[in-house]
């Protein structure tokens, strides 16, 4: 009897065993991954913030000694409260960090939170009011035409319609120069840049020279970019339409050195000119010739070649053309 009965109960015993195992163990699931799965970018890291100051010399720009730190102007001009258009004079000492307490938030990461906001719901636009609209008797309107003419309140919303349309605010041409008297500017040539482009970070991208690379980009660099090869003499072309907002041999390694801003966010740089053909605050176009290839600051001649995002060293290759 008592063997019958544990016959009988041995497989409920084992299945009330598989239920417990079951309920103690942990099944972990991976998330899916593809193009309907949400994908967070890595911010890059920017180059460290000197700290200490700096004394401004004659001939300086406020985007020279940004562009000597590793910084970006725009943090350079808040630390100091210096305003567009960024003038200083030569004895001025700048902070190169934020006061104590102040938080060094990048343009960058900034720009990317602002874009992370959710864009607000425009309120619906009000209809319009035409007010004194001449009646076809009174004003017939022109032949083959059948739309009325608006004036008054409809006629002074027009200018806001244009004014939204409108292309945004050139770059600013003031570059103030510390100890030198501001001077006219010649307008920019008009160049059209030969060969491929390349649009990138809101910019069209074109060579600044004909040569063969003999340096690729390496981060960490005491002067990082490309090298381009040359000749003596060799025109160094604008890579983009910008503003030319230093020229001049004050910066160590770089000989004769042009920097051009294309955006708030976009600088490039040519260096170890023999020549340099354009002044600050000249406005260039791309194609432009605004150097002559040459080897000061360099055992060799060659072109110097830097592009900065946010006063960060980028490798050019990513936004000039395929050659």
């Amino acid at each position: 009897m008592l063997a019958r009965m544990n016959r009988l109960l041995a497989p409920l015993l084992l299945v009330a065993a598989l239920l417990v195992l079951s309920a103690c163990s942990t099944v972990v699931v991976e998330p899916a991954t593809g193009q309907g799965g949400s994908h967070i970018q890595p911010v890059a890291a920017r180059t460290p913030i000197p700290g200490g100051s700096y004394e401004v010399a004659k001939g300086d720009t406020l985007y020279s000694i940004a562009f000597r730190k590793g910084v970006d102007f725009r943090d350079l001009a808040k630390w100091n409260g210096v305003a567009a258009p960024y003038t200083i004079w030569p004895g001025q000492r700048l902070r190169l960090s934020p006061a104590a307490g102040g938080a060094p938030v990048s343009h960058a990461v900034a720009a990317t939170a602002e874009r992370a906001k959710p864009a607000p719901v425009p309120a619906a636009p009000a209809a319009p009011v035409f007010e004194n609209v001449p009646t076809p008797a009174s004003t017939p309107p022109p032949s083959g035409s059948h739309v009325p003419v608006a004036t008054g309140s409809a006629a002074a919303a027009a200018p806001a319609s244009v004014a939204a349309s409108a292309p945004a605010t050139p770059l600013s041409t003031e570059v103030p120069v510390a100890g030198e008297p501001r001077m006219a500017v010649p307008p920019p040539a008009p160049v059209v840049a030969g060969g491929s482009s390349r649009a990138s970070g809101g910019v069209t991208w074109h060579w600044p020279a004909d040569g063969q690379i003999i340096k690729r980009f390496t981060p960490g660099d005491a002067v990082p970019g490309i090298e381009i090869a040359g000749k003596a003499g060799d025109p160094v072309r604008a890579a983009a339409d910008g503003v030319v907002v230093y020229s001049g041999n004050g910066l160590v390694g770089y000989g004769e050195l042009v920097i051009i801003k294309h955006s708030d966010s976009l600088l490039s740089a040519y260096g170890h000119n023999s020549k340099r053909l354009v002044k600050e605050g000249q406005r260039v176009s791309a194609g432009q010739e605004i150097a002559e290839m040459g080897s000061s600051g360099s055992s060799r001649v060659e072109l110097g070649f830097q592009i900065r995002k946010d006063g960060n060293p980028v490798d050019p290759m990513n936004y000039l053309p395929a050659k």
